[in-house]
């Protein structure tokens, strides 16, 4: 009987390779609908409901990533101690070489599981050796931990850059003084992967919320019903998301050639739907399941398709990335006043990456010669130094955004199209007729235009290829098809009406949005347990058959 129990249960228990806890499965809420109950037993003692929800996420991350649970506790007990180091020192020069251990350790290990294939590879392609790629780590946990993982390949942990970002943010606040020391490691455990953002944020910096660790639980009555809310906005975005991506975007994207050019219009516009939709429907449910444990979490997206300008849009998008990247890069780099010495190891760094994608030598003389050219042009004309020192960091943060989505020549242009269209928004700022306008038709127009340039710097961002790139660029120019439109829409009107709706949706002035939003959270809690019921039912029957991995979590 015992026996029976525990093959019963083994499959809920232990980690299963391929198969990571999706906010969209039962298991999930299965699993969660235990948490909350056992959590009545904790959550009026901090100590206890802190140690409690540390173990739960442990378990979180063993499920959704495995061995990697080492690498992330690993993690939490070396910046802990390296905080403690920073805290307690006297000395400015002393603390500066403990926040130099910290970051170095915690952006080598980032660098090792996200771009060491790459690098080995690129080095034997621009060298002609034939270094191995050896996966030490796979062969630690073979030996040692009965894993049967290939030590040729290199496996991404799950959410390794969040938690490794909220980790660093804990060192960095500390050493500029914005926090103090948590009172014990298991509450810098949970800082670090508390489970509802810990896979795909949004990131949480250390000073916007160590301090909730210490107060006590408080949910209020409106606070209960937005949690519900927003757990259901979210399922709905993701459901909404993978049907348009199975029905029609992936296959524009996956066989361009096989459609024509006003699908594959369709197509962008719909992968900027989808990824708004996949990425801000985790992060909902992510801060309505955080809410409902007592935890307030920050705003991860604000409508950004109603952004007028490149700049607007990175206000409202992936918020907690966005003012990660300006506090701890942006601002550090000399933010809009000058480039500094980090700038241009920054851009060193990047030249390196650049010639590794190519693996040509002669493009690392391509721009050693650019880089001459662009000093003796600065030194030549002050205009040009100027527009240099106070652009630089900002295409500098952009690109390396790109290069932490992957180490792809296609993340690098999408992150160097973005960094170019915010120092063309600012230079288009100086002579802009439209900047105090009021006019619906003008902003509707800039919202259109600013859309537009985010949806086809996706292209690159999407694609798997250059190659498929040059293919959706050719039937865009070549094989338009506007006669098919009417053809088009008839075939997959389903997917259009969501999409149209979506961003309907999406476009509704905030105003509304709130007022609604307050109306289902002051519902009677009856009225609300019903229309919850009915809304699930309704998700469930409409997702698709296979469920969809969140896309943030390849990142």
């Amino acid at each position: 009987m015992l026996n029976s129990i525990i093959d019963f249960l083994k499959p809920y228990l232990l980690y299963t390779k391929g198969e990571p806890i999706l906010f969209t499965q039962l298991y999930f809420w299965g699993f969660f609908g235990i948490v909350l109950a056992l959590y009545t037993l904790v959550y009026k003692k901090n100590t206890w409901r802190t140690f409690y929800l540390l173990l739960i996420s442990f378990f979180f991350y063993y499920k959704t990533s495995g061995v990697f649970l080492l690498l992330m506790i690993f993690t939490i007990i070396s910046d802990y101690n390296w905080g403690k180091l920073i805290y307690k020192s006297q000395s400015e020069s002393h603390k500066k070489i403990y926040l130099t251990f910290s970051l170095v350790l915690n952006l080598t290990l980032l660098c090792y599981f996200k771009y060491a294939y790459f690098f080995t590879e690129s080095i034997n392609q621009l060298a002609g050796t034939d270094i191995s790629f050896f996966n030490y780590f796979s062969q630690f946990s073979n030996t040692y931990l009965g894993t049967k993982d290939p030590v040729d390949k290199l496996i991404l942990p799950v959410g390794v850059s969040f938690f490794t970002f909220q980790s660093i943010s804990y060192t960095i606040d500390m050493y500029r003084r914005k926090v103090t020391p948590v009172n014990s490691i298991f509450d810098y455990g949970f800082f670090v992967c508390f489970f509802p953002h810990l896979v795909a944020g949004p990131i949480v910096k250390a000073n916007e919320f160590l301090y909730q660790i210490y107060e006590p639980y408080n949910l209020k009555r409106k606070e209960f019903g937005l949690a519900i809310f927003w757990i259901l906005n979210g399922l709905a975005k993701k459901m909404m998301a993978d049907y348009i991506a199975i029905n029609f975007i992936d296959r524009i994207f996956d066989n361009p050639n096989y459609y024509s050019g006003v699908e594959t219009m369709f197509g962008i516009f719909g992968y900027s739907l989808q990824i708004y939709a996949d990425f801000s429907g985790y992060t909902d449910i992510a801060i309505g399941i955080a809410l409902l444990l007592g935890y307030r979490l920050k705003t991860n997206f604000k409508s950004p398709y109603k952004a007028q300008d490149v700049s607007e849009f990175w206000k409202r998008w992936h918020i907690s990335l966005s003012t990660w990247l300006k506090d701890y890069l942006y601002i550090p780099l000399g933010g809009n006043k000058k480039g500094s010495i980090g700038s241009y190891l920054c851009i060193a760094f990047l030249s390196f990456v650049l010639v590794l994608l190519t693996g040509k030598i002669w493009l690392l003389y391509v721009l050693l010669f650019t880089a001459l050219l662009l000093v003796i042009l600065a030194f030549s004309f002050p205009k040009i130094k100027q527009s240099i020192n106070t652009n630089i960091n900002l295409l500098v943060t952009m690109l390396l955004g790109g290069f932490w989505h992957g180490s792809s020549w296609l993340f690098i242009i999408w992150g160097g199209l973005n960094g170019l269209g915010l120092i063309v928004h600012k230079l288009w700022q100086r002579y802009s007729p439209f900047k105090n306008t009021q006019s619906f038709l003008v902003k509707g127009i800039l919202v259109m235009v600013t859309l537009t340039f985010i949806s086809f710097t996706r292209i690159f961002f999407r694609s798997n290829s250059l190659e498929t790139v040059s293919n959706i660029f050719d039937r865009l120019q070549n094989h338009f098809g506007a006669n098919l439109l009417l053809d088009v829409i008839k075939g997959y009107w389903i997917v259009f009406l969501i999409m149209f709706t979506g961003y309907l949706i999406h476009w509704i002035p905030e105003r509304i949005k709130e007022n609604y939003r307050t109306r289902f959270a002051e519902l009677p809690l009856p009225i609300m347990a019903f229309v919850s019921v009915v809304s699930i039912i309704c998700i469930y029957q409409l997702m698709s058959g296979e469920m969809q991995p969140f896309i943030y979590f390849q990142f």
